[in-house]
């Protein structure tokens, strides 16, 4: 029996796991389905190419088939593996907006209004520009300056300003608007300088030894054991067939927006109208379970080059990534490092705007559907994302196996405003790329968006358009009757039951979402340890 049984290893529950251990009186079991998460394609940045293309690390998902977007079916990579997607992601460092986080302390969840959260955002964070009053120094997560931005990342950033956007050095910092390089999870300095910077690399692999901390691997989690009301273990199986894990004091569920309430379901938390056609037996009733799917939509505007100095695939560009591969194992730099999206930022669809409601990712090569379609060449794309998009979407079961897949629909493009927002955002990145600064780059389109009118742009969204990887809401804190947890993260009604991931956020933040996840799992191991010590 452990103290604690911690389900997914990924930015939560990896987080999780090393601060409750740091406590030698608390033992703790971590349960991941995947492996250790500490393979060459994972340390190296740029491996990114072909983790995508591993079931061994990747859940793959895909949706139902989408309306919004012509029926067709939608793409969500996770990641399977200690780390979980801050193991397969692009490594940018980046918080969201304060106002969201205010935000959710208005919609019903006190203390974690920016200033609360902020002391947890810097706790996590070592960056390498060193503390000041919004950043830390010291924390196990490394954030550091891109090793070896190519130039037309910085001509991107100059481009925008001709186009009439500002510049922006941090963008977590006081303001939150403009264009400009990202900062990067990465090790900075040292043997690992340039390598990517996990969840799991800042918290769990350093201390996998500890005596009160258990690592299952390869483990899969079937259901949430509950007794009068109480969860006091799990059932997995692992290589040694199935077993039941006891817990003394919480189960804390760490799976992620689809896996998180795809196990309460399993377990037979939900929504009874989901659960009873299934065949599985409504142990607590709980409708919001699997509702308020958010996630960010995303367009991609790609141009082919005839310039060489990014990612392509060609003759010269597979002897520039092998060159690359011996700098990057001798100094940690080069093309290697790269996390694609170098440069970008967040913009206004309107001036008057008190925040930015639109993201940038640009990226030094050539991107269609997700990577997995490639193209002979070199060249570069733009994704533009609709930040707080307004229609919702739903996780349900699609089986009672545990071990297939969640039922996916992010409801894209339901409500017609976040179309509307898409489309201005796909404008205005058409004003960035067509600005002097990347002249000598553009070639041809990949696919033709210039001189397209309204009409033929929503027709390419809908097309073309799919998530940047973000979803979050499925299991949302609060306090109204379709919330899950409550502000501490308990799961409503079931004593010694928490959820700590991005399924928790009730509103999905202006940014990318790894760094908040990590941010909540820190809160979490204080409002744990509070618990423990009442």
């Amino acid at each position: 029996m452990f103290d604690y049984i911690i389900v997914g290893g990924g930015s939560g529950g990896a987080t999780l796991a090393g601060r409750l251990s740091q406590d030698p009186a608390v033992s703790v079991c971590l349960i991941e389905a995947g492996g250790e998460g500490r393979g060459i394609l994972v340390r190296a940045p740029a491996g990114i190419m072909q983790v995508g293309k591993s079931k061994a690390m990747n859940y793959a998902y895909q949706t139902v088939p989408q309306t919004g977007l012509g029926g067709r079916i939608g793409y969500q990579p996770r990641g399977r593996g200690l780390g979980g997607s801050s193991a397969i992601n692009a490594m940018l460092y980046l918080r969201g907006h304060r106002t969201d986080y205010d935000d959710w302390a208005r919609l019903g969840c006190p203390g974690w209004n920016f200033d609360a959260v902020l002391p947890y955002f810097k706790r996590a964070e070592g960056n390498e520009r060193g503390e000041d009053q919004l950043h830390g120094a010291l924390g196990p997560l490394q954030v550091s300056e891109q090793q070896t931005p190519r130039g037309i990342s910085s001509d991107f950033v100059t481009a925008a300003e001709q186009a009439g956007f500002s510049r922006n050095d941090d963008f977590n910092g006081a303001e939150q608007e403009g264009i400009g390089l990202y900062q990067v999870t990465q090790f900075h300095g040292g043997d690992r300088n340039g390598e990517r910077c996990s969840a799991a690399a800042a918290y769990l692999h350093p201390v996998m030894d500890r005596p009160n901390l258990t690592v299952m691997t390869e483990t899969q989690a079937l259901r949430v054991v509950l007794e009068n009301g109480r969860a006091t273990g799990v059932e997995v199986r692992g290589k040694g067939g199935t077993e039941i894990i006891a817990a003394s004091r919480e189960v804390i569920l760490c799976g992620g927006a689809f896996n998180s309430p795809h196990l309460l379901m399993l377990s037979g938390i939900g929504d009874p109208a989901e659960l009873t056609p299934h065949g599985i037996k409504v142990q607590h009733a709980l409708p919001g379970v699997g509702k308020n799917l958010q996630d960010h939509l995303d367009f991609t505007l790609s141009w082919k080059s005839r310039e060489t100095d990014m990612m392509g695939l060609s003759f010269r560009g597979i002897a520039q990534l092998i060159a690359a591969i011996g700098e990057w194992r001798k100094t940690g730099e080069g093309l290697i490092a790269s996390p694609f999206a170098e440069s970008g930022g967040f913009i206004k669809s309107r001036p008057e705007l008190d925040r930015p409601d639109l993201q940038l990712h640009f990226l030094i090569a050539m991107v269609d559907d997700h990577g997995r379609k490639r193209h002979w060449g070199f060249g570069y794309s733009c994704h533009v994302c609709v930040l707080r998009p307004k229609s919702r979407g739903t996780v349900g079961l699609a089986s009672a196996d545990p071990t297939k897949a969640p039922r996916i629909d992010p409801n894209f493009l339901a409500d017609p405003a976040d179309a509307a927002l898409l489309l201005a955002g796909v404008k205005k990145t058409q004003k960035i790329l067509a600005a002097p600064a990347l002249a000598k780059y553009r070639y041809k389109e990949l696919y033709k968006t210039e001189g397209l009118d309204d009409a033929a742009l929503m027709a390419q969204i809908c097309a073309r358009a799919d998530t940047i990887y973000h979803p979050v809401g499925t299991c949302k804190m609060g306090t109204d009757p379709m919330a899950v947890v409550d502000p501490q993260l308990r799961v409503h009604g079931i004593a010694g039951l928490r959820v700590v991931d991005a399924s928790v956020m009730p509103t999905l933040i202006g940014g990318n979402t790894n760094a908040p996840t990590i941010m909540i799992a820190e809160r979490a191991a204080d409002l744990i340890g509070a618990t423990a010590h009442q």
